[in-house]
């Protein structure tokens, strides 16, 4: 993936979003320091957390007065200190910072993205941008190391790509240039070559999909990049679709595979299941409600049936397609081989 350009796009993304300090982590900072001196001048302090004197003054007023915090001006050692004297300053401790699902999801994501990321241009950089999140995930009262031993993200889903096709994806994608595909149809078991121009790059399901307009059906297609098995950038101008369009075809349907005939699935949850499914969101113009019988009703528009069927068979018994009648027959009839496969 060396030299791709979303990764490019990543890294300087980082970079603005790593460089200030926000003010709950000047805190947390300024308590390390004075926990570790018997007293802190205030050019030390400014030093070692690169800010003004203002700064330095308003944040120790801020944590005295709104925190609690017992911290005063020893004029004999000439500098800040916790007082321990003071009433409650042997159990004063800042308020715990943590974060919340996103927040750590996409520090743990980032973490392993950067550690998996392969040798090039941002390899110098890397290191740094790790180090800065670490240090995020250390904050408050939990070390890296339990931070990473407690919360896991798995991804078992995920298929390996070829980074040599990734580059040469990207490249072409951002330089708006053709693209020759040798794309393994799984179905099918046969590679088909393409001309395409690439849109958009999708990351959905822990794999990527790259979604373009197919020059010999005329049409959008989303190709899986990890079933891409040669590609070659074509010096051609790309054909540019307006946004409006790509949403219309890829925003409007259900999972990976949309269109513009979209039309809506009605599945009957058992109560038992229904318990799961009302707190989830399969696409964002889903309606869902509970019938007389405490049975989740869940609507859900869609185009082309393939990762619908998917969804819908993994909760066995406990659904039921109640229309379209031909989305409902698709079903029984994968239910019905697969039951022939047990006798």
């Amino acid at each position: 993936m060396r030299e791709s350009g979303i990764f490019l796009l990543l890294y300087l993304s980082a970079q603005e979003w790593i460089s200030p300090m926000d003010r709950t982590e000047r805190f947390h900072n300024i308590d390390q320091l004075l926990r570790k001196r018997r007293a802190t001048p205030l050019a030390v302090m400014m030093e070692e957390l690169g800010m003004s004197r203002a700064t330095v003054k308003r944040d120790i007023e801020y944590m005295r007065d709104r925190l609690g915090a017992p911290i005063v001006w020893d004029r004999s050692m000439r500098g800040y200190r916790y007082d321990e004297n003071a009433p409650g300053a042997d159990s004063f401790s800042l308020p715990g910072l943590w974060f919340n699902a996103s927040e750590v999801h996409a520090l743990l994501t980032m973490d392993h993205l950067l550690a998996n990321l392969q040798p090039g241009l941002l390899g110098p950089h890397i290191d740094p941008l790790r180090r800065r999140v670490h240090a995020l995930l250390e904050q408050g009262d939990h070390s890296l190391e339990e931070v990473e031993n407690r919360i896991r993200i798995s991804r078992v889903a995920r298929r390996d790509i070829e980074p040599q096709v990734f580059e040469v994806i990207t490249t072409a994608l951002l330089q708006r240039q053709r693209l020759r595909l040798y794309h393994y149809n799984r179905a099918s078991d046969k590679v088909v070559e393409r001309e395409v121009s690439p849109q958009r790059l999708l990351y959905y399901r822990d794999n990527w999909y790259l979604d373009a307009w197919c020059h010999l059906r005329k049409e959008l297609r989303s190709f899986a990049v990890d079933a891409v098995r040669r590609v070659e950038g074509l010096h051609v101008a790309a054909k540019n679709l307006p946004e409006a369009e790509l949403d219309a075809v890829y925003r409007a349907g259900y999972g990976i595979f949309s269109g513009r005939d979209v039309r809506t699935a009605i599945l009957r949850f058992s109560p038992g299941k229904a318990r799961w499914v009302s707190s989830e969101t399969w696409h964002g113009a889903q309606n869902g409600y509970y019938d007389e019988e405490g049975c989740y009703v869940l609507e859900i528009p869609y185009s082309v049936d393939t990762e619908l069927i998917m969804d819908i068979l993994r909760h066995g018994m406990e659904v039921e397609v109640i229309e379209p009648p031909e989305l409902r027959e698709k079903v029984k009839a994968q239910l019905r081989q697969a039951l022939n496969r047990y006798e």
